[in-house]
């Protein structure tokens, strides 16, 4: 009985794993798990948070920032995912910022929408160039820090 639960609990560690990072992987959720060893169906929601470095409180704030500008960002609870950022790039697009498509990836040109954004704001972002490093995290935080809520 101990084996058989470890066995459900093996496999439903290894498929999230796998739906995880199935896209770096190459793996679906059928080739996780061979068809007569199926777990149950679950209901279970991944959810992408990229914060860009900002801890929770820092998270908030942003969060406050985008909706207080008249967008979604979801839950006030400081984890920006795909909500926050849908809510950031319909934000930095209405702004003229350009950042794509509306999905709620964080990808280049949302980051470049972003750092065209906290320049204009008076940051340095060590330019815009579409990569989250360093001096664009350092940005990200300093606005933050302004307590938008």
């Amino acid at each position: 009985m101990a084996s058989n639960r470890l066995t459900k609990a093996l496999v439903g560690i290894l498929t999230a794993a796998t739906l995880g990072l199935g896209t770096l992987a190459g793996a679906t959720a059928a080739t996780a798990v061979a068809p007569a060893q199926q777990a149950p169906a679950r209901t279970a929601g991944l959810r992408a948070v990229n914060n860009l470095g900002l801890n929770t409180a820092e998270g908030k704030s942003v969060q406050c920032f985008v909706r207080d500008a008249g967008y979604d960002p979801g839950t006030i609870d400081g984890q920006l995912g795909t909500a926050s950022w849908k809510a950031w790039q319909s934000f930095l697009n209405d702004q003229g910022y350009n950042a794509g498509t509306v999905d709620g990836a964080v990808g280049p040109n949302t980051i470049r929408a972003l750092q065209r954004f906290l320049t204009d704001f008076g940051y340095d972002t060590g330019g815009i160039d579409g990569i989250a490093g360093s001096k664009t995290k350092a940005a990200w935080k300093a606005f933050a820090d302004l307590g938008w809520c």
